[in-house]
Parts: structure tokens; sequence; C-alpha cells
């Protein structure tokens, strides 16, 4: 949670110009190495205003390693960090005056009221204008309980505080680290309508979180994480429109799968009892029905089955990485 400088950044002719404006974070070849283990290598990323970018991975992937070099809290062994055009590795302080950030679980004076902690957090970070309590208070949902006691407070609630207490500065990159940690659904649900809403007011975020179904929800675009390496990223729908799977029932499956083995353009083929699940260009559909019926193969269903995250996920980094069977850590 840092304050901006509040410096306005117009457009001019030139391509440095352009590219502070439209990219609020652009990172290039990060590398963290502890001894022989790699935790992140040659990580790329480009976040551009207005964004929700997902950062995604299991275990060990380099997530948290990645956000503590972004926020100049561990020193990367190679590589260029820059916030809004500022080289965050030599000029970390002016870089990170306009980012606010949450990492892992927030701390607050428990005897003190959630407006009294925003003031101090303020004040620590050269004060905001009075009116800004209010604005931010009312933004994450908090407005009647401000005066309350934080000791009395949801998890959730808690939660939305810290939010709060990271938009105090107006900061220009929002990062989230796991922000529905330890919620419960509702709390959740809070969670993911709050970030909605700050994207739809134009908030630039980095969101790192292990619930696949709200980055889902409320990510435009994600980068995954595999051992240190990113193994896949792209535009949400674009990535899961990739990877399609088209539903087949015919009423001899042993014989189409001999058959569609053959196929260079059908990638895998599945069986769950007599349904084929293949991954495929969805595109091809009318191919597929002709050669099956030219080989008298009779078909009684064909569909585009639509991927989840969580599956594209499963499929990019293994299905030993879920826990559970329901995100990632």
């Amino acid at each position: 949670m840092v304050m901006t400088d509040g410096r306005a950044v117009l457009r001019g002719r030139g391509t440095r110009d352009e590219r502070v404006l439209d990219t609020v974070l652009r990172v290039e070849g990060l590398t963290k190495r502890y001894g022989r283990r790699v935790a992140v290598q040659g990580l790329a990323l480009k976040l551009r205003r207005g964004e929700v970018l997902g950062l995604l991975g299991p275990n060990g992937a380099g997530k948290t390693t990645a956000i503590a070099m972004i926020l100049g809290l561990v020193r990367p062994d190679a590589g260029t960090i820059e916030i809004l055009g500022v080289d965050a590795t030599r000029e970390r302080e002016r870089a990170l005056r306009r980012v606010g950030a949450i990492i892992e679980s927030p701390s607050f004076y428990p005897y003190l009221s959630g407006i009294d902690n925003l003031r101090v957090l303020a004040l620590a970070r050269g004060g905001v204008p009075e009116r800004r309590f209010a604005e931010v208070l009312e933004l994450v949902g908090l407005t009647g309980r401000e005066r309350e006691r934080v000791s009395s407070y949801s998890l959730g609630m808690r939660q939305r505080l810290a939010i709060a207490g990271a938009l105090l500065h107006q900061p220009e990159l929002l990062i989230l680290d796991e922000p529905t940690n330890g919620l419960d659904p509702q709390g959740m649900a809070e969670i993911r309508q709050l970030i909605l809403r700050l994207a739809a007011e134009g908030q630039t975020i980095l969101l790192c979180s292990h619930l696949l179904y709200e980055v889902q929800q409320v990510c435009d675009r994600v980068v995954i994480l595999s051992q240190g390496q990113v193994v896949a990223e792209g535009d949400v729908e674009e990535l899961l429109a990739q990877r399609t799977r088209t539903a087949l029932r015919v009423d001899d499956p042993p014989r189409a799968i001999e058959l569609l083995s053959e196929v260079e353009w059908i990638e895998r083929i599945e069986q769950e009892g007599d349904l084929l699940l293949l991954t495929m260009p969805s595109e091809r559909q009318f191919e597929l029905s002709a050669l099956l019926h030219a080989h008298g193969i009779a078909v009684g269903e064909l569909r585009v089955q639509s991927r989840t995250l969580e599956e594209f996920f499963l499929d990019v980094t293994g299905p030993s990485t879920t826990p559970g069977g329901r995100g990632v850590a």
C-alpha cells in the first residue's frame, strides 16, 4: 500500500510516451534463484491500463516470488520491472508510489475503529484529504460500519478494509495476493463483486489467486506459471476457446476411436461411457461428421463442450497440482 505522487502522464509522439500511458506494468526476463533451485525463470508479462490480470500456478510455481520482486521485497537475479515507465529495480521508491498492494493476511489495530485504522495507514504514507476516507469506505461497502472496532469485523470485512487502505492514495496499479483466502462463500462473493466494481471503474489489477472459478469471472487475461516458467498466457475467453472439446456419441465407439486416432487435427480422445470427448478445432465438426458417415458410423450426438479455466489449468500444469480438485495454491 503505497501512495501515488499524482503526476499526470500525457501521450506524446514518441514510443516511450505511448508505452508509459498504455502499459502499467512491464516485466521482462525476471529470474530468481535460491541456491540451485530456480524459483522464477525468465518471467515476462505486461499489464495494460484498466485490465485485470490473473497470475496463477500450483504450489511452488513462483507466484509469490514474482509478486515480491515486483514490490521490491525480493531482489531479482536478472530481468527488468517497469511500473508506468519507471524502472522499479533502479528507482524503487518512485515506482512504488503508484502501487497499492495486499500481501497475505492484512493486519490492523483490533481496538481501533475501521476509519481510525485507515487514518493510521494514511499518516504513515504522508496523509490524504479527509474526504478520501469516506470515498474508499463507500467503495468497499463499509459505510456505516467505519466507527466500529475492527475486532468486531468479520474476516470478509477486514479484507475489504485492507483493500480500502490499499486504495487510499489512488494507486494506478493494485496488486491483490489471495484476497479471498480463508473467506466463507459470502465473503468470497463480496470480494469478487468489489474487484468487478473496481475493474468497471478502470482500476488496473494484478490478481494472484488459487480459486480458478473466481479468476475466470473477474480476469481479462491470465498468466499461468509452472516450475517458475510461463506455460500459458492470454485472454481468458480465447484460451478456453482453444481448449474446447467436442462431445461425440456414436453407435460404435471402439471403431470410431480407431478411425479418429489417425486424424491429425484431433489432439486427444477421451472416453466417458459411450461418450467420446475430442480435443480438436470446433470449426471442423462438419468434417468430423462427414468422416464418420463415410465409414458407416452413426452419430447420435455432436456438440461443443466448453471448458472451464480449472480444466485448462490442469491441462497445462498437470492433474496433481489441484488438491481437492477445486483450485491451486
